[in-house]
């Protein structure tokens, strides 16, 4: 298989998800009053972060893979284990909506987060195994500071989620921030 065709079916995988998310927002039924929006805030709030984490995994994916030319099973799988994750930010989005600092909607979509984090970081290591230690992804790859300090903070969240949930949701969103600009390492190395 081609990088490319992986890349195309993990786009529309990611296209659904988007999809999946936005239909979780629904017009209120109780009168056509923009009050009644009000109660929408959180649920399109968690949405907007959530869009915003599929958009900052597309990105990177995108860039991982625009410098891969090869793809064995192992980077398949890989994939895989990383889409299915993603796959499931719609619903502890949907959860956070309806149950805004609440602990375990909040310790649960940190989980999620977490997952999604190390499944990509396997994937890239699978895509550096594939390429070879002196490929340009290895070179690129070198360090994770930004994976590592985005680990430490889902931890950190996941584990505040418990005792604040609103300073959860700060650790979520300082990562997303983090994560907001393109990471350029495999840029600047090809």
């Amino acid at each position: 298989m081609t990088p490319n065709r992986l890349e195309a079916f993990s786009d529309g995988v990611l296209a659904i998800i988007i999809t999946i998310m936005v239909l979780e927002l629904r017009a209120p039924t109780d009168g056509a009053e923009l009050s009644n929006l009000v109660s929408l805030i959180p649920k399109v709030l968690f949405y907007l972060l959530s869009f915003m984490y599929v958009g900052i995994y597309w990105n990177n994916h995108h860039h991982l893979f625009k410098a891969t030319q090869r793809v064995n099973g192992l980077v398949l799988w890989a994939n895989l284990g990383l889409l299915f994750f993603l796959s499931l930010i719609p619903f502890t989005t949907s959860w956070m909506g309806e149950f805004a600092l609440d602990k375990q909607p909040s310790a649960l979509y940190g989980i999620n987060l977490l997952l999604c984090a190390i499944s990509f970081m396997i994937l890239e290591r699978a895509v550096i195994s594939a390429e070879g230690k002196q490929s340009i992804i290895s070179n690129a790859l070198e360090g994770q500071r930004k994976e590592k300090i985005s680990i430490g903070l889902y931890i950190i969240g996941i584990a505040l989620s418990f005792i604040y949930s609103p300073l959860a949701l700060l650790c979520y969103a300082l990562v997303a921030l983090l994560w907001l600009m393109p990471d350029k390492r495999i840029e600047n190395n090809l």
